[in-house]
Parts: structure tokens; sequence; C-alpha cells
């Protein structure tokens, strides 16, 4: 990773804080001076503080995390997508959608319905239906891929939040705090860093300035992914070599011994002549599994029906016993795209 240097962030920036009297005064630790009515930041914190986000970053994508980065106004909106995507990061750019953390469940069905949508376009069923069903079945995959596409591959909850202006972006620091996910964010002079773990004192208005942090941010997070990937192309290429074999016989004998230790008193006093015997009908057992394992028939899957050709009663009766929610407010293509998925 490359040095900060306190004259990168004056260039860009980075020590304007808002006016005086809308400074928040859990920030003074953060303030160097006072100039024309504006607070101007401590750069040499802020290079501190940005060597510790650094090093927290690194771990979580060294560990193969995901960041979830989070910058809804208009300066960061296409920085974050631009620089963001070149890591292989998500990020909402877009409206925050209440519940993305507290809720995600939800959040993944809507991304679910995206790809349902998806396969209907390759497998044909799209070009089944009427033009107006299909100009409907497209706002619908526009609109999710507006505000989620981004996300489209986070299966899960990521394993932190990077924050741009956290008085904007209070819902998404309320939900990370409720699930006690670390938040990393920059800290203008008008909020309370102590709502974050990691804050970064710097001016988060100026377009210039979010560059220049988020450049350092991300330039750690793609270091921290590519030793993930460096340590799995080893591992991958020891296991082909047969080196993995003596540290699975080191595991065994560990899991061995952890059994041993945990199996209780009562069975240590076992007679040895009742354990001689359960051996032979555990055999037994086993045996008998084995030779009823191939009389199994394999069931063959009956092939997906086409629900293009069914009405809009019958789709629904199908929504009806398969437990869709809201099945009676849908229309046609709504409906076989919550069957199909």
């Amino acid at each position: 990773m490359s040095k900060i240097e306190v004259k990168d962030l004056l260039e860009a920036g980075v020590h304007f804080g808002h006016l005086t009297r809308k400074w928040n005064p859990n920030k003074a630790p953060f303030i160097h001076m006072e100039r024309n009515g504006i607070h101007i930041i401590n750069l040499y914190k802020t290079v501190t503080k940005i060597e510790e986000a650094q090093q927290a970053l690194h771990k979580i994508a060294s560990s193969g995390r995901k960041i979830l980065f989070v910058a809804t106004k208009k300066q960061a909106k296409d920085i974050v997508s631009k620089k963001v995507s070149e890591v292989n990061m998500p990020y909402i750019t877009e409206r925050w959608p209440g519940g993305m953390l507290t809720n995600f469940v939800t959040i993944r069905k809507a991304v679910k319905k995206m790809a349902a949508i998806d396969r209907m376009k390759t497998d044909g069923t799209f070009n089944t239906l009427s033009k107006k069903e299909r100009l409907q079945v497209e706002r619908m995959r526009a609109k999710l891929e507006k505000n989620l596409g981004s996300i489209s591959d986070m299966t899960r909850l990521p394993g932190a939040l990077f924050i741009v202006d956290i008085r904007r972006e209070h819902i998404a620091v309320r939900e990370a705090q409720k699930l006690n996910i670390p938040i990393f964010a920059m800290v203008d002079t008008n909020a309370d860093p102590r709502d974050v773990d990691f804050a970064i004192p710097a001016n988060d208005d100026a377009s210039k300035s979010i560059d220049k942090v988020l450049g350092f941010v991300t330039e750690a997070i793609a270091a921290g992914t590519s030793e993930r990937k460096k340590e799995r192309d080893e591992a991958n290429a020891a296991s082909s070599e047969g080196e993995v074999v003596p540290e699975t016989a080191e595991a065994t004998e560990k899991t061995e011994e952890i059994v041993a230790e945990a199996t209780p008193k009562a069975v240590e006093k076992t007679t040895p002549a009742v354990a001689e015997e359960a051996v032979p009908a555990v055999e037994e057992t086993e045996t008998a599994e084995a030779e009823a394992a191939p009389a199994k028939e394999v069931v063959e899957t009956p092939p997906a029906e086409d629900l293009s050709g069914k009405t809009v009663s019958d789709l629904k009766a199908l929504a009806k016993e398969a437990g869709v929610s809201g099945y009676s407010k849908m229309k046609k293509a709504e409906l076989i795209a919550a069957l199909s998925a």
C-alpha cells in the first residue's frame, strides 16, 4: 500500500469542514483550527485514522468477507460505483432500501426475482408473454437492477460497512449497529464520530476529497483480496501435489483426542464383553444398509410445466398451493416469475 502524504490530502481539500455553527462538539479532538467561520480538520489525525482503517479493511478482505459501500449523495455516486466495482465489492448508490441488513432475507427474495426474470429470457418463457406483460416485466427488472443490481452477488450479510456522510445514511448506521457490523465512515465536522467504529475525519462533501480517501481504502481492500487469492492458489497447488495428507492426519488425531475427552465416564464403565458384542451388531447393520442402498430406485423429476399457457386463475391456484404471499394482487407475469423462482 502506498504511503499517505498530508500534502496530497491538503490538495484534495480533505481539511475543509462545515461552518462553525453547524459543528458537533464530539468532533472537537479532530479539529485543528477555525478560519473564516469554517472549521479546519487536523490532517495528521486523518492520516492516522486512514491507516487504522486500511489495516482493519485489509484483514476483513483477506478473510473473504464482503464490504458494503454506502454513498447516495450526488457527489459520491459515480466515484463509489467506479472505484468499488474495480475491487469487486457491493455498493449502494441509490436510495437505501429500508431493512437492507435487518431484513436481509426479503432483500434476497427481490434479488432472486431478478434472477428468475433472467431465466425466463433464456428458456423462452419471456417470449410467450403478451407485449404488455413483457413491458411490465422489463420495467420491474430495470427497477430491481437500479436499486439492487450492485448487491446481487452478496449472498450473506457483509463483514463491514463503509459510509460516506453518516448523517445522510443514518438508517444504514442504525441497522449496522443493531447487528454489530463494524462501520467505517468519512465523518465531517457536523457528525458524531462515536456512532461508527472507524471514523475518518475528512470532508465528505467535495468529490476530490471522497475520491482521494476512497482511493486509499480500495487499495487496502485490493491488497487483502489478492492476498487471499494467492493463499487459495497455494493451498490448491499443495493439495494437488499431495502435501495436505500430513495435515489431514494431524487433524484426525486431534479430532480423536477431542472425542475421547468428551466421552462421558458412564461409557468408560461399560464392560469389555458388552463392547465386543456391540461391534458385530453395528457391522451387520452397516452391511445390511450397504446391501439395501443399490435397491433404491432413481425417481426422475418431471419436466417443468409451461406456465405461460395457463390462465390467471389457474396460476393463482398454483401460487396458493405453493404458499406465495400476495398472489391475489399479482398479474400474470408476476405470478409466472414467482412460481418459476
